[in-house]
């Protein structure tokens, strides 16, 4: 059966024609494009979809995020927005109300920002026993780059105060006690000495997860970081036929030839696929982790840290040749993405395919406008996490001064230097919502209202590119994906306004009608 789309705005996000009057699917597949009149003949008998004014432009793609992280954080306590140790006690315990918890199951809470908290200060080790007597618990940080465990939780994991920070990492320590704050390795090694949820409580979150990015109009998603403790989750997701998105898994380079064994063997309608590897250069901005040039603005002595050596870099570089795959490396700090450009360098003069196989720089948030035209020359490419400038703006501003915050996220000085970007939200660090990365990408304003970087700005459809074609064309599926073209696949969105004729302003306030993966309606608005 054929389905005709007509009626509407249709942005085809191509080049030659941005506009069309129909589209013809069939089997999920995009037929025929062109008048309806055409596509009338051509179709015979066939569904007709009248768009009624509405817009339809192709599916949008995440270029990172952590889709298991996603499905989890639907079993965590959220704690987004609260601004004191007794909000935070508060919110665990309206949680665990009426809850039946076994002995020594682990209470996780998500969302926390310091930022927020008087004097960005976090809870102690004490206000955090108390939140959960008899109950090990872990918060993550919003960042998700740092986080706080409880004295059971410590025990749990194997940390006293006698262990030692490791390479890349901190275990707060205050008078030579536990504070129960760690960051990056630190934390990250803690939480995998967690145990994992059990695999049924976790199918169905894995379902919510995905109606939670096609409330989004998103119809390809990325799993960011694939370690090998979350590779039995995703066989299980295989064995039930669990998904209906396409989701690109990058694996550390622990568990990639594990991952690459998993998905081999696997046909397209398992939605599964290999994107490449992923490293951490350093760490969050806005927690004051990320690796500068600089000093941040309150310590002269402090400009972040590394959490890999040059060596390990190169390394990770030299794998992804003799892989010949894609590789993701988080840098949010200017050091760290001077890191991954010297490191590449050096790789590219042994392997020069490397160029070919469009490496990405993660985040890029303090990414230096004279790092620039060494993207460009090295085949790199930048995803934005441009959202910050709302979230994080003002917090910028506080710890990297004017200079710095106003260009955070340059991506009008990537444009003009040709560097093609995509953008991105790091779900769960904040909802998928790619509406409102377009407001931010063309307004650049703070919570708190400042515009920051002006000259940064993008006009709607160059920031509509960043997660249609250009995101396509970072998972080299530009053949499949990313606008609406004979042959591509039938991934589209309905949007109750045309982005393209509407106030930048009011971007953030468009709501998406229906999503479309394949041909098939898998959201719609209620």
């Amino acid at each position: 059966m054929k389905t005709l789309f007509y009626g509407g705005n249709i942005i085809t996000m191509e080049e030659q024609a941005l506009y069309t009057e129909a589209v013809l699917v069939e089997n999920g597949v995009i037929v025929a494009v062109g008048s309806k009149t055409d596509l009338l003949s051509q179709a015979g008998e066939c569904e007709k979809i009248d768009l009624h004014g509405k817009t339809l432009l192709p599916g949008f793609i995440d270029p990172h995020s952590h889709f298991f992280q996603v499905a989890t954080s639907m079993l965590q306590v959220s704690l987004n927005g609260v601004k004191s140790s007794a909000e935070i006690g508060k919110r665990i315990q309206a949680f665990l109300r009426g809850k039946e918890l076994a002995p020594g199951q682990w209470i996780v809470a998500r969302d926390y920002d310091n930022n927020l908290m008087p004097g960005l200060c976090h809870p102690t080790l004490a206000e955090l026993d108390g939140y959960t007597p008899g109950y090990p618990l872990v918060i993550h940080h919003k960042s998700g780059h740092m986080g706080l465990m409880n004295s059971l939780g410590l025990r749990a994991v194997g940390i006293t105060a006698d262990t030692p920070d490791p390479e890349g990492g901190k275990i707060e320590h205050c008078d030579g006690k536990l504070t129960g704050y760690m960051e990056e390795n630190a934390f990250i090694s803690a939480i995998r000495r967690m145990p994992m949820m059990k695999e049924d409580e976790l199918l169905a979150s894995f379902g919510d997860a995905q109606k939670k990015y096609t409330s989004y109009g998103i119809t390809t998603i990325q799993e960011g970081m694939v370690a090998k403790e979350m590779l039995p989750m995703y066989r299980r997701l295989i064995q039930e036929n669990a998904l209906y998105l396409d989701v690109v898994l990058y694996p550390d380079l622990n568990s990639f030839s594990e991952t690459r064994e998993m998905i081999e063997p696997l046909n397209a309608e398992s939605h599964l696929h290999l994107g490449g590897l992923k490293i951490f250069l350093d760490g969050s901005p806005q927690g004051r982790t990320a690796w500068m040039r600089q000093p941040y603005v309150d310590d002269p002595d402090y400009c972040g840290y590394a959490t890999m050596t040059d060596e390990a870099v190169e390394c990770a570089f030299e794998r992804a040749a003799q892989e010949n795959t894609q590789l993701l490396a988080h840098c949010n700090g200017d050091a760290a993405s001077e890191q991954f450009l010297r490191c590449l360098e050096h790789v590219e003069q042994r392997h020069p395919e490397l160029k070919n196989l469009r490496p990405v720089i993660i985040h890029g948030q303090l990414l230096g406008r004279d790092q620039l035209p060494r993207v460009k020359k090295l085949g790199a490419m930048v995803s934005f996490f441009v959202a910050h400038v709302y979230h994080w703006g003002d917090v910028h501003l506080r710890n990297f001064g004017a200079d710095r915050a106003n260009h955070i996220s340059p991506t009008k000085s990537a444009l003009d230097h040709d560097v093609v970007f995509t953008f991105h939200q790091d779900a769960p660090v904040i909802e998928p919502d790619m509406l409102e990365t377009l407001w931010c990408a063309t307004n650049r304003t703070t919570k708190n209202g400042v515009v920051l970087g002006e000259e940064e700005r993008l006009t709607v459809l160059d920031a509509l590119r960043a997660i249609t074609v250009n995101a396509a064309y970072q998972y080299s599926m530009e053949d499949t994906i990313g606008s609406i073209a004979l042959g591509k696949k039938a991934d589209f969105v309905v949007l109750d306004r045309n982005p393209l004729e509407v106030p930048t302003e009011t971007l953030r306030d468009i709501h998406v009608e229906k999503t479309y993966k394949n041909g098939t309606c898998v959201y719609t608005r209620l």
